[in-house]
């Protein structure tokens, strides 16, 4: 069943997106929605502002920013951990949403949950990296590499991504980053 995808009352606001299977893509969120989510549509002092477009990187240019946000061994995970869970997580792009049963929608590269992690339309959620999960969507990479690193302070570090315990946990992971220049 292919998902839904939730759009404001305001239609000119509602993404340009297509879904296969379950993951929603996003091809161009309005950037007059995540202004107003920031509550800088009077001034336009955003000063993480992006045009919308997702992103899908390639294996070795996602391993180079990874690293340049300092992600190569923190809390004891190597980049090639983080590259292998961004992989099975969304296929590298920035723009998936997935859709859960319950309501809550899992964003970005890293595919981070709304339930517990970032601000949706549902006012009653923890929100615990302080965010809109729409800012998960930009392919700077800048607050789902903040947010992810929050999430992996958890007892549970990157096992909190179905994908990471699936796909990459106990693995040799060193193919991810092989031939990349970092």
């Amino acid at each position: 069943m292919d998902a839904v995808v939730t759009c404001p009352s305001i239609s000119f606001l509602c993404p340009a997106s297509f879904s296969v299977g379950s993951i929603t893509f996003v091809l161009g969120l309005s950037t007059i929605f995540t202004q107003m989510e920031n509550g800088a549509e009077e001034n336009g002092s955003r000063t993480e502002e992006w045009n919308g477009e997702a992103r899908v990187y390639s294996r070795c240019e996602l391993a180079r920013v990874l690293q340049d946000f300092g992600l190569e061994g923190y809390r004891g995970y190597s980049l090639a951990d983080w590259i292998c869970l961004a992989y099975f997580a969304s296929g590298f792009n920035t723009g998936a949403v997935d859709h859960e049963a319950d309501g809550s929608t899992n964003s970005g590269i890293f595919q981070i949950n709304s339930r517990k992690w970032c601000k949706n339309l549902n006012p009653n959620v923890p929100n615990l990296c302080q965010m809109y999960c729409s800012d998960l969507l930009n392919p700077n990479l800048k607050d789902t590499v903040i947010c992810a690193m929050k999430i992996t302070q958890e007892p549970q570090g990157l096992g909190s991504w179905e994908a990471w315990r699936h796909h990459c946990q106990g693995k040799d992971l060193s193919d991810w980053v092989d031939g990349c220049e970092l």
